[in-house]
């Protein structure tokens, strides 16, 4: 196939032109829910549904733009998208700062043209030509590894530090960490996946992929009005994260001026620490329990995601509740319980993550879970105390997996003019 580049006017001029015919709608707005834990779905609720566009024009879906431009990077507070990929590179042997500088120049215009909804600087291959932007978001983060290679080990922020062993992990090397952190969601599989090659194809010699994941969420619209996502156990989950409207949300996701650490880690202000887990499902033996056993392990109703303890989605879990047989109604080990920001001295975290299934092992059983993506302004007060609790009695552990692990530093948003990471690597 012959490859598209900048070079032709003729299909820059009419992608601009189709996006024009209906503008760029913006980002919906957040619908953030409440239920805690290191396994909860749905970070961001979907926006509404769009009508479709007139004859000829894109539907609203695929002509929402993100801004690439701002104070925090995209695709952080940014609502759920359908498709997504995870992926990780190492610096090449004998690339440092001078390498990744210039290659996080490259990708910062990549992802600020693509999510505008126009090709690739160089070289595009014409995937997403019929497409809009929709919702693409391109994320960038910093693994502890990153520091060494760049000869930056003293701006290496302690927050980075590597998580600490868990009991339960049963982690593959070879897809954990490594030196730099891609998040790419959109809102079309094509757009998606087109964002992935021309990221890939921009690493050039400067490095070389460690690990790459897909995944996926329920499409915005799908249901008759927004709710909240159901993962591959059928559970409604994600109703428990922190909501922007929440005087100290900003305190809790992205690290201030301040802090944490000495005043050459402030490059990271604005940023935000992700947590990346492959969470594998054991759905065969998931799908062995009874509706009531699964909702005993989770600590709310399978059908609406109310707590066990009464109410609806949204209804504060009452823990201390005691049913006829003397016994607490959410059970002492329930996902919920035990995640529970109260049970856990307020440990906050914004979890937007996606399902995976990438196909059925050899033993029949489906290779599929979560990609949990958790971000906070500090890991060792979010993602940590919290899977420590769920390592030591969480029922839900006999029925999943930790595969791999990471944990980055993702920078914050690029002012006009200036590409991710900027702040670090030349300041």
């Amino acid at each position: 196939m012959t490859s598209v580049t900048e070079s032709n006017p003729d299909i820059e001029i009419s992608r601009r032109r189709l996006l024009g015919t209906v503008g760029a709608a913006g980002a919906a707005g957040l619908a953030l829910g409440a239920t805690g834990g290191a396994l909860a779905h749905s970070a961001v609720a979907e926006p509404a549904a769009g009508a479709p566009g007139a004859t000829g024009s894109l539907s609203s879906l695929g002509a929402t733009q993100v801004a690439f431009h701002g104070d925090h990077q995209p695709g952080i507070t940014t609502p759920l998208q359908a498709k997504g990929h995870v992926l990780a590179f190492d610096l090449a042997p004998g690339a440092g700062r001078t390498e990744a500088a210039a290659l996080m120049r490259r990708w910062s215009d990549t992802a600020r043209r693509l999510m505008a909804g126009e090709t690739a600087p160089t070289s595009d291959t014409g995937i997403a030509l019929d497409a809009g932007p929709s919702s693409l978001t391109i994320t960038f983060g910093f693994g502890y590894s990153f520091f060494e290679r760049t000869g930056l080990a003293a701006r290496r922020p302690a927050a980075l530090d590597p998580l600490p062993d868990f009991s339960a992990d049963r982690l593959d090397a070879q897809r954990s960490n490594g030196d730099l952190w891609v998040q790419i969601g959109a809102d079309d599989g094509l757009v998606a996946f087109h964002a992935l090659r021309a990221v890939q194809k921009d690493a050039g010699d400067a490095a070389r992929l460690r690990w790459s994941m897909n995944g996926f969420n329920r499409s915005p619209g799908a249901t008759a009005a927004p709710m909240t996502a159901r993962n591959l156990m059928g559970q409604i989950d994600g109703t428990g994260n922190p909501k922007p409207a929440e005087p100290d949300f900003d305190k809790r996701i992205f690290v201030q001026g301040a802090g944490p650490g000495p005043a050459e880690h402030a490059w990271m202000a604005g940023g935000s620490y992700a947590v990346v887990r492959r969470i594998r499902m054991l759905l065969d033996s998931w799908e062995q329990q009874s509706v009531a056993q699964q909702e005993q392990v989770i600590g709310r109703t399978k059908a609406t995601g109310a707590p066990l303890s009464g109410g609806t989605e949204t209804t504060a879990m009452d823990l201390d509740k005691i049913g006829p047989d003397g016994k607490s109604v959410v059970p002492a080990n329930a996902h919920a319980r035990i995640s529970a920001p109260a049970q856990n001295g307020g440990a906050a975290m914004l979890r937007r993550p996606f399902s995976f299934h990438d196909g059925i092992s050899a033993d029949g059983t489906p290779d599929a879970g979560l990609l949990f993506i958790c971000w906070q302004a500090d890991p060792l007060r979010g993602f940590v105390p919290v899977q420590r609790k769920l390592d030591r009695g969480d029922a839900l552990s006999a029925f999943i997996r930790h595969e791999a692990s990471g944990l980055y530093a993702v920078p914050p948003g690029a002012r006009s003019g200036e590409y991710v990471g900027q702040r670090l690597l030349e300041g």
